[in-house]
């Protein structure tokens, strides 16, 4: 297995990122007189955290790459973010998005000008299809999350965590295919290796949990990870890269319900005024229903919870508010 993601890589890819992702803020999020910090990057101006990952690898692709075009695979953000990142720099973008996707995201991937290709729910048959298609039309891949610059630009958002909040004490951090875990403990880690991070993930898609505990990768069914909310989460398995990164460096995994997740948008929208989608309240419900089970309580220091999106269908947020 070759070496995990450095914070060099991450510090390269930060200056990258300069003027293309914001600083996002950490908002207090007072539950209960908790020292909570919400670290909303879904005030990121495609909604969600993925620009940061699909600007790097992007941007560190040869001209001759770039020329031919790139292709990805993904339910939602990570769409976003590769055919935002590939207007910025003049590069054909075609995305494979699956037709359960929100609606939200696909319109907004389709205004930056990439061709959106629909196909089933299955994470695996969305690969499968930007596979061939890559092969066929010469395009480069852009993964939505086991590749190593795309792990690197999601660390950008633990570095800045380390920055702005010095005595961090725990980061909780939402888990779809791992990439965004993966990125930012390299980063916590590395500047204050005594912070605890833990990844979150829906019940209903716990397969970096169980994988972690088998010490191998373990697939879910489509049909069952489709069942959450959470529609970021709905991987059905991590890749080799993330199940790396997440095995060496994550201090466990922990799940909510999908009424906790619901209750997570509302908590958010309540205690810090921030509209969240479902797979970016994991780390809110965690941080509001899972605070004794990892001893948060205990630590001497605040906990920073990673938001990773604010992606989500008017109508169905309307009923995620309602109790």
């Amino acid at each position: 297995m070759s070496e995990l993601v450095t914070l060099e890589a991450i510090r390269q890819a930060a200056e990258r990122l300069k003027g293309v992702a914001m600083r996002t803020p950490l908002v207090p999020f007072p539950y209960e007189g908790r020292r909570v910090l919400l670290k909303a990057e879904s005030l990121q101006p495609i909604g969600a955290f993925k620009i940061r990952g699909a600007y790097n690898a992007i941007a560190l692709l040869s001209e001759e790459e770039r020329g031919r075009g790139v292709i990805t695979y993904s339910s939602g953000n990570h769409a976003q973010g590769v055919a935002r990142a590939a207007r910025a720099l003049g590069v054909k973008a075609t995305v494979v998005m699956p037709e359960i996707a929100p609606l939200v995201k696909r319109r907004r991937v389709e205004a930056d000008g990439a061709e959106v290709i629909l196909v089933g729910p299955a994470s695996e048959e969305r690969k499968r299809v930007a596979e061939d298609l890559a092969r066929e039309r010469g395009l480069t891949i852009v993964p939505p999350y086991n590749d190593d610059n795309v792990i690197a630009g999601q660390g950008t958002a633990g570095l800045e965590i380390v920055e702005d909040c010095s005595d961090v004490a725990a980061v909780l951090v939402p888990i779809g295919g791992g990439g965004l875990a993966s990125g930012v403990a390299v980063a916590v880690k590395a500047l204050r290796p005594s912070c605890r991070v833990y990844g979150v993930e829906p019940a209903l898609a716990a397969d970096a949990r169980e994988s972690l505990a088998a010490g191998r990768i373990v697939s879910w069914p489509a049909e069952h990870v489709a069942r959450t909310i959470a529609d970021g989460a709905r991987a059905q398995a991590i890749g080799d890269r993330t199940f790396a990164h997440l095995r060496a460096l994550l201090d466990g995994v922990v799940t909510v319900s999908e009424s906790e997740i619901a209750r997570g948008v509302r908590l958010a929208a309540e205690q810090s005024r921030l509209v969240v989608e479902p797979t970016g309240a994991l780390t809110v419900a965690a941080a509001a229903f899972r605070w004794d089970d990892l001893g948060l309580g205990k630590l001497d220091g605040p906990v920073v919870a990673v938001v990773s999106g604010g992606n989500v269908e008017m109508e169905a947020y309307r009923e995620l508010l309602r109790d």
